[in-house]
């Protein structure tokens, strides 16, 4: 009966009957791209991965920084530190029901190493493991004796990566929820790779977006997938689950792009988490009322920007494709004087007035500032219209001042945070000559990082959450040449990728901060992007949930109040 009553309070929608007590309801504005962990990598997809799927070893408590065992044990380091050794939990199931064994954990990773491409996170376990971004479609030199090396099981049944030369990240490489171990027998069996040498070339480079364990995902988390459609996605605690069964039966987690729509649902208690919008609007419109947790002054491990595409692949959204008033040469944001305009012209005060209510900090790099080899020192771009207009004149030799431009701007349907902050540069820069046009217009999310990545998007507000917590995540994602944005961003600056280099051949943070303060200064120089600025961090949530804390907020995971589900219960 009451599955019968869940059923139909999810297909009357949750704007129409409170919330049920043995319920966790989620409201956000995004799709979710993927299910499948090895291809996972954004927050909306990560947040279902980190729950339904396990990894080797998490985050412990609120720190960024020590670990703790999931599905291993406890791990040694050998071998120069190029090796190391896990011992695994015994007793574990799948939600298939299948027992887990090293097997599966090798077969996980391995599948990660072969379907390595460009729209997930697997390059930088390649990147430790066989000293390669790449996969073996792009470096001829991985075979599958070199993946069979970099991941193996024991004759004790530990699983062991052997590495080509050190890596100091690589535990934090592995709390990444892209590395949740999948069930081979299982993913075989509904059509995935087989873990051989047989069909081991069919996967290379594969896209595993919308494969088949995406659409019938099988973990060892506390929760399992029951069912999904284009709005919602229900899933329900695991009874066989070895850290025992969570206090909450079911999560459903709704897509609802109207934000007014979400804000009055959770208000009514209708909803348990709900996507906010900015600071000032959550404060105003969220915090203080009745049935609300607020937790506050948060750590913020992100960064974000929005990322200017020096060769921009949708014709759609260049216009006439000319500097003639109509449009802009695809190329646009190649000229660097362009992007020192929209440097100057973004309004950073207004931007932390409006949507972080004063509460924010313009960074220098695009880091945390938290982590090691940020340099508060380094020069800023600040609002500075007159310097706006400057460049803007530099610009193509005075022409585009003369004919001005026309510029189309996809942004996140249902984030009132990226419309916002465009709507912020699209007014500063039609102020500076009335010659200047923006565009802006919503774009669902899966659309807008699919074809981002293909270079089709002319702005791209991003931020970015750290796979580990280690600078290199976010200035070599950002800035490098083959980093994960250079498709997005195609900029290009050989100094950047010397000083990017420079850092990674030393272990040493006080040496390798000298090297980042560098790549700050050269970041100024040439202005790939325009940096956000940080928030203070906080969550909202009903405050009949316990478990939501600063002191068990852990920023490195996408779970709504940086908790897994299962450490919630309600009272």
């Amino acid at each position: 009966m009451k599955k019968l009553l869940l059923l139909s309070w999810l297909l009357l929608g949750a704007a129409q009957a409170a919330a049920p007590q043995d319920t966790l309801v989620i409201m956000q504005g995004a799709d979710i791209p993927t299910l499948d962990p090895g291809a996972a990598y954004d927050d909306s997809s990560g947040s279902i991965v980190e729950n339904v799927y396990e990894r080797l070893v998490g985050y412990k408590g609120s720190s960024i920084r020590q670990f703790e065992p999931m599905l291993a044990t406890k791990w040694a380091i050998s071998n120069g530190n190029k090796t190391y050794t896990f011992d695994l939990r015994k007793g574990v199931k799948f939600h298939s029901g299948a027992p887990f064994t090293c097997a599966d954990a090798r077969y996980t990773f391995q599948r990660n190493l072969v379907t390595n491409n460009s729209n997930s996170g697997n390059w930088f376990l390649s990147e430790s493991l066989l000293g390669t971004q790449d996969n073996a479609w792009k470096d001829k030199t991985i075979t599958w004796a070199r993946i069979q090396k970099a991941v193996e099981c024991n004759a004790a049944g530990q699983l062991v990566f052997n590495m080509p030369k050190p890596d100091g990240t690589f535990l934090a490489k592995l709390a990444f929820y892209g590395n949740g171990i999948v069930e081979r027998a299982y993913s075989a069996k509904i059509g995935e790779w087989s873990g051989t040498e047989k069909d081991w070339r069919d996967w290379v480079g594969k896209d595993l977006t919308d494969s088949k364990l995406s659409r019938a995902p099988n973990g060892t988390g506390a929760y399992r997938f029951l069912r999904m459609d284009a709005g919602s996605i229900l899933l329900e605690a695991f009874p066989a689950y070895w850290g025992g069964k969570a206090p909450i039966d079911r999560v459903l987690r709704r897509k609802v792009t109207d934000q007014a729509v979400r804000i009055q649902a959770f208000l009514k208690g209708d909803a348990d988490f709900i996507e906010g919008g900015s600071r000032a609007v959550d404060e105003e419109q969220i915090k203080g009322k009745p049935g609300v947790g607020w937790v506050d002054d948060l750590p913020n491990v992100t960064a974000a920007a929005i990322l200017m595409n020096n060769s921009i692949k949708d014709p759609r959204l260049i216009g006439s494709g000319k500097l003639d008033g109509q449009g802009i040469p695809a190329d646009f944001f190649a000229n660097i004087n362009v992007r020192k305009a929209f440097s100057y012209a973004y309004n950073y005060p207004e931007a932390i007035n409006v949507l972080l209510n004063g509460k924010g900090k313009q960074r220098t790099m695009l880091m945390p500032d938290a982590f090691f080899g940020y340099d508060d020192s380094i020069k800023m771009y600040t609002y500075n219209p007159a310097q706006a207009a400057y460049f803007f004149k530099q610009a193509y030799k005075g022409e585009l001042w003369n004919k001005g431009f026309k510029l189309v701007v996809n942004y996140r349907a249902g984030s009132v945070g990226a419309q916002t902050n465009f709507e912020l540069l699209k007014k500063s820069i039609e102020a500076i000559n009335p010659k200047f046009k923006i565009v802006l217009q919503p774009k669902q999310w899966s659309d807008l990082i699919s074809d981002s990545k293909l270079g089709k998007e002319s702005l791209f507000l991003i931020t970015w959450i750290p796979d580990y917590a280690d600078p290199d995540n976010f200035l070599y994602t950002y800035y490098a040449s083959d980093g994960f944005y250079s498709s997005v961003s195609n900029y290009r600056d050989e100094r950047m990728d010397i000083l990017l280099q420079q850092a990674r051949q030393t272990g040493n943070p006080v040496e390798r901060s000298k090297w980042y303060s560098q790549l700050g200064k050269r970041a100024y120089d040439t202005a790939p992007a325009i940096n956000m600025a940080a928030a203070t961090r906080f969550v909202h949530f009903r405050n009949n949930l316990v478990g939501i804390s600063a002191e068990n907020f852990n920023p490195m995971l996408t779970s709504p109040g940086g908790v897994l589900w299962k450490d919630l219960r309600k009272k």
